[in-house]
Parts: structure tokens; C-alpha cells; sequence
């Protein structure tokens, strides 16, 4: 027989600080308790307190500003890696530490490998596509001189392309106009990208520590809100990582399917001959358009550039045909299969998932639309959790009929029941004055 004291805690330990031998994920529900009475909020607290508590909170947020915003995604960061994290803590019987670097290292050899396996795929199309370039260059320059000879014939005074240069060579004769301003805006950019760097090591290091200390931030959290009876179903830190989760499957879902139907629409176009080469790279379009479908706002523009410039190349009214499909495709996306996908996996009304990333683009950026969706998960499950918990003491003179019946009027003397115009006990004849009080 094994030996059962390796399972117990040292003497004098509390089997509670230890995650070790708690048995379960520090963000999972504690044993139900015997009753859960809802906390009775007191009309001074709705009055004076949580105006108050709103007015602190807003003001919080505005001075933060930027740290917040770093916080609040290594909250969202931690909260998508911790179901991992207890998975290989369980099944593996890992320390906390050693379970998120696991999860880390892991994480980071899975997109390498996923880089790998689309490589060759998407190389072999780019090195076609490499091939195909002087073709392109030909191709654009005879549109380009058909375009010139066209206003030339009508008697438009547009010099679309100069007398001996390439349609290459007029294009960067183009750009050369721009470089003074490009110059000027380097130093700009690689400010940005420093501090985008530096944010992004700040957040990994943040949710390393978020989950490394899950089972304290996840105690406090409960000793925060009010008591839930102990069920995962009615355990506020698990409804807030299970909504999290939630976003991350509508994420993916959602940037797999815009991935499907953009490789399938420049598929279309190419057999149709409306766009030859997206026949040829249909596969590495769609992979592309998919994976920048991560970026809010900016995702579908940078995903269309490459397929409008080969179209370009190929025949400037191609590239029109191919500009139109792609802003379809993006209409199509913000308002019916995003709104679609993530109302349902967040289960939020898709009129409040347009509203939420509007809203946080409009505070933060790209960042804030990022993080938009899964804070409206949070906030949904919060509101949910509240008013399961949370009874408002109710303001104003209650009706009548919810007044309990009142008591029979009684004799001071004998205490029997009398009549409320009675002047004398008709049991034991003592005057009972006017007019007789009813108590409640």
C-alpha cells in the first residue's frame, strides 16, 4: 500500500496556502456552503457610496491611462494561459513555476512549428510570385502606357507615366517626392516601436506573476464579491476565465473563417479571370488575410495589400475589382460575421460587440479594441454574478398590499379582540377610549 502521509501537508501548515495540496485550480470554486443569503446593499451605500466608487474608479482609470492598459492585457493573457497552466500542474504534477514555464516554452514551440508546417506552402507561392515579377512589371507598364495613350487621346493633362522610365521607375519617382516626410517621422516610428517592444516584454512578465500568484488573486477576488454557493456555475473567478475562454474561441473561429473567405474569393476571382493571379496564390492570400484578422481595425487593411498590389502589377482595373471584393469582405466582416461569431460565444448581444470594440478603439487604439470583446465578457458575467447576489434595499413608501394584514385590535385590560368603534371591552366592560389603535 502506498504511503498516504507523502499527500499531507507538514504540521502546523494550513492545507489552504499551499496550492500543492489543495488538489484543484486556484481559480476553481471552494466547498458549497450550507446557505448563501444575497448581501442587502443599504440605501445610504446606492445613495453615497457606489457614486462615489464610480467617480474613484473613472478617475483612477484616466490617470493610469497607459499602465492600466498594459495591466489589463496580462490580466487577459493570464486568464487564456491559467486552464493550461492547471492542466499540466495536474496531469504532470509540476510545481506552479515550472507548469508556466511549461505552458510558455510550449506555447512558443507550437507557433514555430505552425510557422514551419505553412512554410513551404506559402514559400513555394512567394518564390512564384518572385518569378512572376518581371512578368508583372511588363504587365503593369503596358497599363500603365494604355492609360497615359488614353489621356493623351482625349486631351487630359495628366502625366501618368513619363517618356522612357518604367511604371517601377514612375512609381518611385513617386515616393522620392514623399522621402523628406518619410525622414522626419523615423525617429517617430522607432520611438513606437521600442516602447511597443518594451510593452510587450512588461506584459509577459506581468502574467507570469498573475499566474504564478492565481490562487491569492483568485482568493481575493471572493473575499471581493459576494459568496457563491461553492459550484463552478456560481464561482465568479471561474465564469470570468471561462468568458475569457470564450473570446479566445471566437477569435480563432472568426480569423479562420475571414482566412477561409478571403483565400476562397481570390480563388473565385482567378478562375474567373477577374484576377489571374489569385488562382496561383489563393492559399498563402488567405493565410495572411487570416492571421492579420488578429488586428483589430488595421487586420483587414494590411490583409488586402498584398493581392491589391499584385493585382496592380497585373492590370490596374484588376486591382479595382480586387480592392472592391476585399472592402466587401470587410463589410461583411464588422457587421454580420464578427458581431455573429463573438455574440454567440460571449453571449453578448452583437449590437454591444460593435459598440465595445468602437468604443475601445476610441479609448486605446488598437489595443483597446483588442481587449475590448473580453472585457465585455467580463463585464457581462459581472453584472450576471451581481444581480444573482446583490439585493437593493428598495426606496419609497412600500404598497399596500405588500404590507403584512394588520392585528385585530385588543383590550388593554383583558386583551380580547374588539371591535374598532367599540367605546368598552365587551368582555370585561373597561373603557377602551377613542379611537382604538390597530398595532402592527
Amino acid at each position: 500500500m502506498a504511503d498516504e502521509s507523502r499527500d499531507l501537508p507538514p504540521p502546523g501548515a494550513d492545507p489552504m496556502d499551499d496550492e500543492q495540496f489543495a488538489g484543484h485550480d486556484p481559480l476553481a470554486a471552494q466547498p458549497p456552503p450550507a446557505t448563501v443569503p444575497p448581501v442587502v446593499v443599504p440605501r445610504w451605500v446606492q445613495m453615497v457610496t457606489l457614486p462615489l466608487a464610480v467617480v474613484a474608479l473613472y478617475l483612477v482609470a484616466r490617470a493610469a491611462g497607459t499602465v492600466l492598459l498594459v495591466f489589463v492585457v496580462a490580466a487577459v493573457v493570464a486568464l487564456i494561459l491559467n486552464p493550461l497552466v492547471t492542466f499540466v500542474e495536474r496531469r504532470l504534477r509540476f510545481p506552479r513555476g515550472l507548469a508556466v514555464a511549461a505552458v510558455y516554452v510550449g506555447l512558443l514551440s507550437a507557433l514555430t512549428g505552425l510557422g514551419l508546417l505553412l512554410a513551404n506552402p506559402i514559400a513555394d507561392q512567394a518564390n512564384a510570385l518572385g518569378h512572376d515579377v518581371p512578368h508583372l512589371v511588363k504587365s503593369a507598364n503596358r497599363s500603365l502606357s494604355d492609360v497615359q495613350d488614353y489621356f493623351d487621346r482625349k486631351g487630359i493633362h495628366i502625366q501618368v507615366k513619363r517618356q522612357g522610365q518604367t511604371a517601377v521607375q514612375t512609381i518611385a519617382n513617386k515616393l522620392g517626392a514623399a522621402t523628406g516626410s518619410i525622414a522626419s517621422t523615423a525617429t517617430d516610428l522607432l520611438k513606437t516601436v521600442v516602447t511597443g517592444a518594451l510593452g510587450l516584454i512588461l506584459v509577459i512578465v506581468l502574467s507570469v506573476y498573475m499566474l504564478l500568484y492565481a490562487d491569492r488573486i483568485g482568493g481575493l477576488v471572493r473575499r471581493v464579491m459576494p459568496p457563491g454557493d461553492g459550484t463552478p456555475e456560481d464561482d465568479y473567478p471561474t465564469r470570468v476565465q471561462r468568458a475569457v475562454g470564450g473570446y479566445l474561441r471566437g477569435q480563432l473561429l472568426f480569423s479562420v473563417c475571414m482566412g477561409i473567405g478571403a483565400g476562397l474569393g481570390c480563388f473565385v476571382l482567378g478562375k474567373i479571370g477577374v484576377f489571374p493571379a489569385g488562382d496561383d496564390y489563393a492559399f498563402a492570400f488567405g493565410v495572411f488575410f487570416g492571421l492579420m484578422e488578429l488586428i483589430p481595425f488595421l487586420g483587414p487593411i494590411l490583409g488586402a495589400l498584398p493581392p491589391v498590389l499584385v493585382a496592380l502589377f497585373e492590370n490596374p482595373v484588376d486591382a479595382i475589382w480586387v480592392g472592391l471584393f476585399f472592402l466587401a469582405l470587410q463589410q461583411i466582416e464588422g457587421h454580420v460575421v464578427a458581431p455573429q461569431i463573438f455574440g454567440k460565444t460571449l453571449r453578448i448581444n452583437p449590437l454591444l460587440v460593435i459598440f465595445a470594440l468602437l468604443l475601445g478603439g476610441e479609448i486605446y487604439g488598437i489595443l483597446g479594441a483588442l481587449v475590448a470583446l473580453p472585457l465585455a465578457a467580463v463585464a457581462r458575467e459581472t453584472v450576471v454574478y451581481l444581480r444573482r447576489h446583490l439585493v437593493l434595499e428598495p426606496w419609497g413608501t412600500p404598497h399596500a398590499r405588500d404590507l403584512p394584514p394588520p392585528e385585530p385590535a385588543r383590550c388593554p385590560e383583558c386583551d380580547s379582540e374588539v371591535a374598532g368603534d367599540d367605546a368598552f371591552c365587551r368582555a370585561c366592560g373597561a373603557p377602551l377610549g377613542s379611537p382604538v389603535v390597530t398595532r402592527h
